[in-house]
């Protein structure tokens, strides 16, 4: 049965009308939802660790800033926006002494309640709403009147009112324009976490990755490697995105059509699909939180090293090289984005 779908007329911002909300963090989800809820009409107030570089920019915005603990006093709902590894310990020092009876606390993504990283009060609400997609991309679909389709989920419904404010809000950062659909905690993060590793980032990378190598140790040209494992992608990408598989289907040639449906099942094999299966087990059962909080907590050695390593793969040299031939792509370098507003 498909899952109802919420929109405007489901959700009522008035229930924020009287309320301050307060967005502890101004990163790529934070400034999004604060920007978009105060044009929404609604109270906000950032809430920031003593000496935060993303002070300026919030003020800059309009907004009133105060440390994080003094934010979460003054405030009834709560959205926690730092990073899922720095959740825990922002909310055990400045978060949880101030939340008092009747307040609110909002995830926009379900890590640290699903797995036990954070535990709260069963006298206070505890809520999410997750836009699925980035923080700019939220901002500037709200900007043109759009919204970004978003999930709610409740965890603790304390006051009976939780779902009318996770609605509220979804409303207020625009997700009711597109829709929104109830989850819960556990699916969500189980989910996403998934697609992350296994599709969108770690399947693709891997798969881009190996299609490259594949065809160099063959002795073509780098560069017709990455335009046929990566640059072309996008094109495949987007028409899947406007109309699903079969549609990119009917759009391309019965050639590249052929050794779709008799080639690519040889590439995702049982085997393939087994080792989808580990991962999923793995998030399930908490191993890959458990082995993540651990890397996070010793320094983040490993992590840090592998990025290393794929910063230092031919495919990047090539790429940035075939860009700077590319007058319509746009020439971006994201690292540090998110850290400009932390």
């Amino acid at each position: 049965m498909p899952a109802k779908v919420y929109t405007d007329k489901d959700a009522d911002l008035s229930v924020l009308k009287d309320k301050t909300l307060a967005i502890i963090g101004y990163g790529s989800q934070g400034h999004a939802h604060a920007l978009n809820l105060k044009e929404s009409g609604c109270k906000v107030i950032i809430g920031l660790y003593k000496g935060s570089k993303s002070a300026d920019v919030a003020k800059k915005h309009g907004f009133k800033v105060y440390e994080t603990s003094e934010a979460v006093r003054r405030a009834d709902v709560i959205m926690l926006a730092v990073p899922d590894m720095v959740q825990a310990a922002v909310y055990k020092k400045d978060i949880a002494p101030e939340l008092t009876k009747g307040k609110t606390i909002l995830f926009s993504h379900g890590l640290a309640i699903h797995y036990g990283l954070i535990e709260v009060d069963a006298d206070i609400d505890v809520i999410m709403v997750a836009p699925k997609g980035p923080g700019h991309v939220v901002r500037t679909q709200y900007k043109e009147g759009k919204g970004v389709p978003s999930l709610i989920a409740i965890h603790q419904n304390k006051s009976r009112k939780a779902k009318k404010i996770a609605l509220a809000w979804a409303k207020g950062i625009g997700g009711t324009r597109a829709g929104v659909i109830q989850t819960t905690f556990k699916e969500e993060t189980e989910t996403d976490l998934f697609g992350e590793q296994a599709v969108l980032c770690g399947g693709t990378a891997a798969l881009i990755q190996a299609g490259f190598e594949t065809l160099v140790e063959a002795g073509y040209q780098p560069e017709m490697a990455y335009f046929e494992c990566l640059h072309e992608l996008k094109l495949i990408v987007d028409m899947i995105n406007e109309s699903g598989i079969a549609g990119m289907r009917f759009s391309i040639s019965e050639t590249a059509k052929y050794g779709d449906v008799t080639r690519g099942p040889r590439i995702i094999t049982k085997e393939t699909k087994k080792a989808m299966k580990e991962i999923l087990k793995e998030i399930q059962d908490g191993t890959f939180t458990k082995q993540w909080v651990r890397e996070h907590k010793t320094g983040l050695k490993k992590y840090n090293k592998l990025l290393a390593a794929g910063e230092k793969h031919e495919i990047e040299k090539t790429g940035k090289r075939l860009r700077g031939l590319m007058p319509w792509v746009s020439k971006k370098n994201l690292k540090g984005v998110q850290a400009s507003y932390s």
